[in-house]
């Protein structure tokens, strides 16, 4: 999985980073629609990259994909069960909430970058970490479907495809591209499902 192959002509990419590639498509095409299989496709896909990212020396978000793995399950269940024992809706966080979440990305940025740099070989610490608290966050509140998830997401992945593009993973700065404007139809879906309270949530 880890030979190299031509993508149309343009990108020399792994089979497994393809693979990656094409799981976190149907993951975020899934959030949008508030499928709950999105959380299947999201373990699947946080453990392909999590080996795409070893191999890139991006530590943060190798471990970040097994905490993704770990809060999928999580999130699964929310999804199906999380309003006392009913499917979750979507809703916005407070002001509290909205500074909760701020101040959880900064302090996790602290720690990240010190145990980065401290621990690791990798050369891009402070970017690495920043990047891996933003998705920490925006994963946690995408398990509560926050709407604001989809903010975060717009923030992370913009940067991502700068980070991707310095590493040499071509694919995945192309993905995280996509990302961007999923993030924002997601965004806009989620504003119209939650002005409609009454909107059934879309199982199949």
């Amino acid at each position: 999985m880890n030979e190299s192959i031509s993508v149309f002509g343009l990108l020399n990419v792994t089979l497994l980073e393809l693979l990656s590639f094409v799981l976190s498509v149907a993951t975020v095409w899934l959030n949008i629609r508030q499928n709950h299989w999105a959380w299947l496709f999201a373990i699947l896909s946080s453990a392909t990259y999590g080996v795409v990212f070893f191999g890139a020396k991006l530590y943060g978000d190798m471990a970040l994909q097994g905490v993704f793995i770990t809060v999928s399950f999580w999130g699964w269940y929310q999804w199906l069960r999380g309003n006392q024992g009913a499917a979750l809706g979507v809703s916005s966080l407070s002001v509290r909430g909205r500074v909760l979440a701020g101040v959880a990305w900064l302090a996790g940025f602290g720690v990240l970058a010190w145990f980065l740099r401290s621990f690791t070989d990798t050369d891009v610490p402070h970017a690495d970490a920043f990047l891996t608290a933003g998705s920490l966050v925006g994963q946690a509140l995408l398990s509560r479907k926050k709407i604001e998830n989809w903010h975060v997401w717009i923030i992370v992945d913009v940067l991502y495809v700068a980070l991707y593009v310095h590493k040499g993973l071509m694919l995945t700065a192309v993905l995280y591209g996509m990302f961007v404007a999923m993030a924002f139809a997601g965004l806009r879906a989620w504003r119209n499902s939650s002005a409609a309270p009454d909107a059934a949530v879309v199982w199949k």
